[in-house]
C-alpha cells in the first residue's frame, strides 16, 4: 500500500531532464536511488522532512531537497514531507518549540505580545532565539523518528499483508 500510494505521486526523474536550472546538479539527479519508491528511501526521507519541517528558517523544501541529495534518499519524499509546517501549523509548531526550549533552559515566562514588524523582531529576537532554536531541534527530532517508526511500522505492516494475500492465493 505505501509504495502504490507514493508511486501514484511521485515526480519522475526523466521530467527533470534538459532543465537548464538543473544542469549543474545532472549528474547527481538521475541516480535511481533518488527517485525510487523503496522503504529504504522512502522512510528515511521522510523523517528528514519532518525534521527540516520544524527548523525555524525559509526554504523548508530546498533545504530537505538537499540534505536528501547528499544522504541520498528519495529527494520528492523529503520536499514533500516539509509541508507538515504550513500557514495554518507553522506558529503552533515554533511557539511550542520555544516553549519547550525555555523550559529546557530555564527562563522565566515573560508576557508575549506579538507585533508584525522588524522592530518586534529587532527587540525580542536576542530573547527568542535560543529556546525557539532549542525546542524546534528536539520536537523535530522527535517527531522525525514517531514518522519514521510510524511509516515503517507501516511500510512493513503492508508487505506482510501482501506476503500473506500472496501465499493464500497460490494455497487456492
Amino acid at each position: 500500500m505505501p509504495r502504490r500510494f507514493f508511486r501514484k505521486f511521485a515526480l519522475k526523474r526523466e521530467h527533470l531532464r534538459g532543465k537548464w536550472w538543473l544542469e549543474p546538479f545532472d549528474h547527481l539527479l538521475h541516480d535511481p536511488q533518488l527517485w525510487g519508491i523503496r522503504r529504504r528511501t522512502v522512510v528515511p526521507a521522510f523523517a528528514l522532512g519532518l525534521f527540516v519541517a520544524y527548523l525555524p528558517f525559509p526554504a523548508h523544501m530546498l533545504t530537505a531537497a538537499l540534505l536528501a541529495l547528499a544522504l541520498r534518499v528519495n529527494i520528492p519524499v523529503a520536499a514533500a514531507s516539509v509541508w507538515v509546517c504550513n500557514p495554518v501549523t507553522m506558529g503552533p509548531m515554533f511557539y511550542a518549540g520555544f516553549e519547550v526550549g525555555r523550559v529546557l533552559l530555564g527562563l522565566p515566562p515573560q508576557d508575549f505580545e506579538f507585533e508584525m514588524s522588524f522592530a518586534w523582531l529587532g527587540e525580542r529576537f536576542a530573547y527568542i532565539w535560543q529556546p525557539m532554536l532549542l525546542g524546534c531541534v528536539l520536537l523535530g527530532a522527535i517527531l522525525s523518528l514517531l514518522g519514521y517508526i510510524g511509516l515503517d511500522l507501516l511500510w512493513r505492516s503492508s508487505i506482510s499483508d501482501y506476503q500473506a494475500e500472496r501465499r493464500a492465493r497460490r494455497q487456492d
